[in-house]
């Protein structure tokens, strides 16, 4: 097996005895780079040279003897919209293709410190504001199993990288689904964390501040092919920040639930149509988890449909206020058209409305806990359509078809809770999938869950990419 084809976890294994270099590692995922990348476009930025120095001190460091990090000379990539030292944060804005950051974000210091070492940044659309990865500055990310539907977004380019192999960990963030709609899109896992889990903020703009519903919604977290290097990433990614208020510093592992567990399932999301494939999906990982001893029920948690409501009059209002002025002026007319049209659908509110939506999402809060204390696991399907064809967010008409398939991936941000995306069943060529929503800093339960859910599906390996 190449080395490029194994996982985080077992590459950082063989570095760490000796059974393979940081060096070879590298040559072989950048190889693996080289072929599969002019295919999907997920590496926008190679960073060749600075990689295999990194390889080159990361062997010496070994051989020294000197004590090696959890993911010593591991390859992994960083998302174009994330401060990396040395690094333009583009965010796929043409003006901004020299912005440069002169130092790393917390997830980047806190990779480099485990002994990743970065060997490409990924793609993502204009502000990272759509769930097709396509920008004016690098052109289009393809789907590898499909080029005609989207890798999804904004993380598509970290989606795409691990379902062809390109490195076993990539770096992504996620406010609204952007971690998890790419991982069920190129059927890969994807965890976002809870609120406050992974410290996050760019130094570029730290100073600046952002909106209430940004803070509370958008984080960082890892796209991997097992749901054991999901875990691994985790653990990694987490390390403090102190400069971040919002960072936890609690255990990885939380005290045990009661037993057994209990499993609410909504395969059938309310407020819009569930794809077949998508609701079997839900039914086949509760399956799953039955058959060792959760108890799994279809029943459905509390404000499902007012909770989306919720979560567009926030982050409408503020992107509305913050950024649809940035992005008419330095977007890309898909972007600007895309954003248009969603504004349109769920149009901004006054002070008055803005505000009482925040409060209102507390009591939501409080609710969602209290059902989770007899429900400590949700599973809803990832998005509730198939994914959808390239381009299709630019009309209002295809913005509402893709915000309905959206529902159920914008109740983990409003909620401040965690989401862990793993592929469940296929459909033609495309994998189906679910998430798995636990309570705040209660990762660990999504991930137990999940390990349980790929047993029974089988691990996912790397694909080579279709051609369009």
């Amino acid at each position: 097996m190449e080395l490029w084809q194994l996982d985080a976890t077992d590459l950082a294994r063989l570095i760490r005895t000796g059974q393979a270099s940081a060096r070879e590692a590298i040559d072989s995922v950048l190889g693996r780079l080289h072929k599969v990348n002019p295919a999907i476009n997920a590496v926008v930025r190679v960073l060749e040279d600075e990689a295999r120095t990194a390889a080159e001190t990361a062997d010496a460091a070994r051989s020294r003897g000197h004590a090696l990090p959890a993911l010593h000379g591991v390859p992994v990539t960083i998302k174009i919209n994330t401060d990396q030292a040395g690094q333009p944060t583009d965010n796929g804005v043409v003006p901004l293709k020299d912005f440069i950051a002169k130092e790393d974000s917390p997830v980047v210091a806190n990779l480099k410190h485990a002994g990743a070492i970065i060997v490409g940044r990924t793609n993502a659309p204009a502000f990272s504001m759509r769930i097709f990865s396509d920008n004016a500055l690098h052109g289009r990310t393809l789907n590898p199993r499909d080029p005609s539907v989207t890798p999804g977004g904004s993380s598509g380019g970290a989606g795409a990288s691990i379902a062809t192999g390109i490195c076993p960990i990539a770096h992504g963030n996620d406010i609204g689904g952007s971690v998890r709609i790419p991982a069920y899109c190129n059927g890969i896992v994807g965890l976002r964390p809870g609120f406050g889990r992974i410290p996050s903020f760019n130094p570029t703009a730290a100073n600046a501040g952002r909106p209430i519903g940004g803070i509370l919604m958008a984080v960082q977290g890892p796209h991997t092919r097992t749901v054991r290097d999901a875990r691994l990433a985790l653990e990694v990614m987490a390390r403090g920040d102190r400069r971040d208020w919002r960072w936890n510093d609690v255990p990885m592992q939380g005290p045990a639930p009661a037993r057994p567990i209990k499993v609410a399932i909504v395969p059938e999301f309310p407020g819009c149509k569930t794809h077949p494939a998508q609701a079997a999906a839900v039914r086949d990982a509760g399956k799953h988890l039955k058959a060792v001893g959760y108890v799994v029920e279809e029943i459905l948690p509390p404000d499902l449909e007012r909770g989306v409501e919720l979560w567009h009059m926030i982050i409408a209002t503020e992107s509305h206020s913050a950024l649809w002025p940035q992005m008419q002026k330095m977007g890309d007319p898909d972007g600007i058209a895309s954003m248009r049209s969603w504004l349109e659908i769920h149009k901004p509110v006054d002070l008055g409305a803005y505000a009482g939506a925040l409060m209102e999402r507390e009591g939501v809060v409080f609710r969602w806990m209290t059902f989770m204390q007899q429900w400590p696991l949700v599973i809803l399907p990832t998005l509730a359509d198939l994914p959808p064809k390239q381009v299709s967010d630019t009309t209002v008409e295809g913005q509402a078809s893709i915000f309905d398939s959206m529902r159920p991936t914008l109740l983990a941000p409003l909620l401040g809770l965690p989401g862990l995306a793993v592929p469940v069943g296929s459909h033609g060529k495309l994998r189906t999938g679910v998430q798995i929503m636990a309570m705040r800093n209660r990762e660990d339960l999504c991930l137990d869950a999940g390990e349980i859910i790929e047993a029974a599906e089988g691990v996912v390996t790397p694909i080579d990419p279709v051609r369009s």
